[in-house]
């Protein structure tokens, strides 16, 4: 059975992308009900060899150093002379991580509110036994720090924060550079996933690696099942997306994010 998880009011699957489901659309609206969602959103198809408009950042080649540019090569150098990358716990990042959190969340150009403290760690508590955590630390401080969602030979970058004022340190190269080491060389994994295309935020980091760690679009086919009122709204809303999308602000941001979305569902028609 298809086991869903609850995020941003949308229900999301626990499976990798690249494990086919078969999903029936009356199951999936009673999971909707049952879980209070606005809708539920999966992808199939995934690395289709024809370019879509929904993708995932992937990176599935085991490289080393020499691999990368001289450029590249010397800012991995930098950030691994600068940083300490490890393995930690998630007590460690419930005790120390929140500085980065909440810097890194000011940065962002989203509607999304950052957690509080006693969310920060209420969410962390929440997370099973699947999940690994990753620290950056420069002379002994976190500087940065990443929570990955590991299944068998998958492994999925969910969450990564860096604190801004040492982003000099150039912490995401040492970061990305030791666990593509670490998942794609040493455990031998399928490939490595830095997420979905971004529809609610802007974001700069899948764009780098692309550039700098040779990571690649994975195209696939986005699915969305509405609930009845959001999907109602959709269809209302849809025919005035050019006017909508001039009105970026207050709760016309979640709108245009339906709209977007709605979009790329319907370019598969």
């Amino acid at each position: 059975m298809l086991k869903w998880r609850k995020y941003n009011g949308a229900l999301i699957p626990k499976h990798p992308p690249h494990v086919e489901v078969s999903i029936d659309a009356t199951e999936v609206l009673r999971n909707i009900d049952k879980e209070g969602a606005f809708f539920a959103r999966w992808t199939t198809n995934f690395d289709c060899r024809e370019e879509t408009e929904f993708w995932y950042v992937i990176c599935d080649e085991v490289l080393d150093i020499a691999s990368y540019s001289k450029n590249t090569r010397n800012q991995i150098r930098r950030g691994l002379k600068k940083c300490e990358v490890r393995m930690i716990d998630r007590c460690e990042v419930k005790e120390f991580g929140f500085e980065c959190y909440k810097a890194a969340f000011l940065r962002y150009n989203t509607h999304l509110v950052p957690n509080t403290l006693p969310q920060f760690k209420d969410e962390l508590d929440s997370l099973d036994s699947t999940w690994e955590f990753w620290g950056i630390y420069n002379e002994g401080k976190m500087i940065g720090y990443c929570q990955n969602k590991v299944i068998n030979d998958y492994c999925d970058y969910s969450t990564i924060k860096f604190h801004p004022e040492y982003l000099k340190l150039y912490p995401s190269y040492a970061l990305f550079y030791t666990m593509n080491q670490y998942y794609l060389k040493e455990k031998n994994f399928k490939y490595v996933n830095d997420g979905a295309r971004s529809i609610s935020h802007e974001t700069n980091i899948q764009s780098f690696l692309i550039q700098k760690f040779k990571f690649r679009k994975a195209y696939c086919k986005l699915n969305i099942v509405y609930n009845k009122p959001v999907g109602f709204l959709v269809r209302v809303i849809y025919p005035f997306r050019v006017i909508l999308k001039s009105l970026n602000f207050g709760l016309f941001i979640k709108l245009n994010i339906l709209v977007s979305q709605e979009k790329i569902r319907r370019s598969y028609d």
